[in-house]
């Protein structure tokens, strides 16, 4: 394993790093050497390959698990995962471990995948297949050979000290490590059991890759995490790490980088999330939970404008006031759906569709502001938002200015709203172990569904959870 800088030893990120076939740990160096102050990069050896060449242990299953043990070992507490083509399949198996629960995997905040070799089967050709798989088979100078065609070919510019390390890495790779990836790992479907990972990702192509270039991560990776953040490395190709190490480490850098400022969303206390990761939920209902309690889905779609979303953000504070410090960001969930057309598919008839009702109301509500109180809305204080949104809740709102929502239609967006933030912020799993919502867990995914069996009035499962004492919203 490729020790990290000691002057990274009290980061706060750790980045676990996973190689691509033929590789080891050391590809790595020039982004570690690159990557921004507070991310400590540990790159792991994966059986068969650099200084584990002698371990067994070739199925993803098996690397995923050794990967896990390093994990552990580390108590890494906020953590990342790095894949690079092979290293990306083993990284999105071991991130479903974590994100269901994985004893000694907490923590985990983002994958990076490089090139990912995908859940599912890798796409390649069956004669390019056969024909790699007995490459480090045979005599020394054959070997050497087709390590340098490997290296050559995946690459479109090193240094001579690159390629002859990378070359140098083929070449101690373990033959039957070598063959089981091809013939076996590669193959293998992880598809449905990785699922959609409540994850952010940041997902790097090189513009001259084959099989795993662009295409292939939007169409093969991208649906396997919650958010995908792309990016295609123009004049690379597969090796990114070695070839790209400065932009590589520069986008990870932003991409690691904690949130500037702001509240951050409430997290999930461990009881209610252990009941989410438990056999009584369906992995369906606990992907989409643990979505929605993601920090991630507090991101701006920048869908409205800024002037018009500060009026949303400050309107939805009165609907539902919150902890100033654990905050759901409503308003970007309500501009997300509305920009995703993510409504519940009906409409008052006397409204335009959601999405330009939303714009109009903002507007006519801040153009009403100005009107009685000579300043926008979110300008006024609390008891100035209070009262005009009375006003408004009781169809005796509507501004002057023509071209604007009448007082009617006013109070039925504002009907509207209220549904919406209602529904954003009771089914964050938060709110539902705020409440102490036991419907989450009425049924796993087995043949047999485990469920209630005590309904007498007040009587309780021994599982289910109970309202936290002074937290009911």
């Amino acid at each position: 394993m490729h020790e990290p800088k000691p002057s990274q030893s009290t980061a706060a990120l750790s980045l676990f790093c996973l190689h691509c076939l033929g590789g080891s740990a050391r590809e790595w160096q020039g982004v570690e050497r690159e990557l921004g102050a507070g991310i400590r990069l540990v790159g792991i050896d994966l059986p068969g390959f650099g200084s584990a060449a002698g371990l067994p242990g070739y199925s993803v299953a098996a690397m995923a698990e050794h990967v896990a043990a390093q994990v552990r070992a580390a108590a890494p507490g906020r953590w990342m995962l790095a894949g690079h083509s092979m290293g990306a399949k083993v990284a999105t198996v071991l991130a479903r471990q974590a994100v269901a629960g994985g004893v000694g995997l907490e923590g985990l905040c983002g994958l990076v995948l490089l090139a990912g070799s995908p859940p599912g089967p890798e796409p390649m050709s069956e004669e390019r297949r056969a024909d790699m798989t007995g490459w480090l088979d045979g005599a020394a100078a054959h070997r050497a050979t087709k390590a340098r065609a490997f290296v050559a070919a995946n690459a479109v510019t090193l240094t001579p000290e690159a390629r002859a390390a990378a070359e140098a890495d083929v070449l101690r790779a373990n033959p039957a490590a070598w063959r089981a990836w091809l013939q076996s790992g590669s193959r293998e479907d992880w598809a449905e059991r990785v699922g959609v990972l409540p994850l952010p990702a940041l997902i790097l192509a090189g513009a001259e890759d084959g099989d795993l270039g662009p295409e292939a991560q939007r169409r093969l990776m991208a649906p396997h995490v919650l958010t995908a953040e792309h990016h295609d490395l123009p004049h690379a190709r597969h090796l990114l790490p070695i070839e790209a190490a400065g932009t590589v480490a520069r986008l990870i850098t932003h991409f690691a980088a904690p949130p500037r400022g702001g509240p951050r969303p409430p997290t999930v206390p461990a009881h209610y999330r252990a009941l989410l990761e438990s056999s009584r939920t369906s992995k369906a209902l606990r992907d989409a939970l643990l979505a929605r309690a993601a920090p991630q889905a507090d991101a701006r779609r920048a869908w409205l404008p800024a002037d018009a979303y500060a009026v949303l953000d400050a309107v939805l504070d009165r609907v539902i006031p919150q902890d100033p410090h654990a905050r759901i960001d409503l308003a970007a969930r309500i501009e997300r759906s509305l920009a995703e057309d993510a409504g519940d598919g009906w409409r008052f008839a006397d409204l335009p569709p959601d999405a330009e009702a939303m714009r109009q109301a903002l507007h006519s509500l801040d153009a009403l502001s100005r009107q009685l109180h000579q300043k926008g809305f979110a300008h006024l204080t609390d008891a100035g938002r209070d009262a005009l949104l009375h006003r408004v809740a009781d169809g005796q709102a509507a501004p002057a200015s023509p071209g604007l929502l009448d007082a009617g239609q006013m109070a039925l967006w504002f009907q509207d709203l209220r549904a919406m933030a209602v529904k954003h912020y009771v089914g964050h799993p938060a709110t539902l172990a705020r409440m102490g919502y036991s419907g989450v867990a009425s049924g796993g995914d087995g043949p047999r569904k485990s469920g209630f069996t005590r309904f007498g009035i007040g009587e309780r499962e021994a599982w289910e959870p109970v309202a936290l004492a002074g937290e009911t919203p």
